[in-house]
């Protein structure tokens, strides 16, 4: 279990590393009410990985961890640890619910290149080890 840590970063959402929109917010929500940790936060993160370098996770955290930057919208506490933010800088969550698609999905500006997958990207700086395509 995470243990809630006081030296968390603070930002106003008019700071933040990313972005969230209402529908991906409310859904956020409703996934952890689901499970149980309504006062649980969205984790957005990048691992080195996936077939184009990078790759997207979200989890959900408990609680927030040292070095945090931390931001609330429509209800949702969203964290993004000190690694992921400068790849993440200006991204959006977005919530696609069509024919092809449902889920969270990142609209992410430093992402030169990706994968048909669309949780696989790279940089214009590169980095990260590309895998095979998921």
């Amino acid at each position: 279990m995470v243990q809630e840590v006081e030296a968390a970063i603070e930002i106003d959402v008019s700071e933040a590393i990313v972005t969230i929109t209402d529908k991906a917010a409310e859904k956020a929500v409703a996934l952890l009410k689901d499970r149980g940790v309504e006062d649980g936060a969205l984790r957005v993160f990048v691992v080195g990985g996936g077939c184009s370098g990078y790759q997207y996770g979200m989890a959900i955290a408990q609680g927030r961890e040292e070095g945090d930057i931390a931001f609330e919208r429509g209800g949702v506490t969203v964290l993004v640890d000190q690694e992921s933010a400068p790849l993440m800088k200006g991204a959006e969550i977005d919530y696609v619910d069509d024919i092809m698609k449902s889920g969270f999905t990142i609209f992410n500006p430093n992402a030169t290149k990706g994968c048909a997958c669309g949780s696989s990207f790279q940089t214009a700086e590169g980095g990260g080890q590309a895998k095979s395509c998921c």
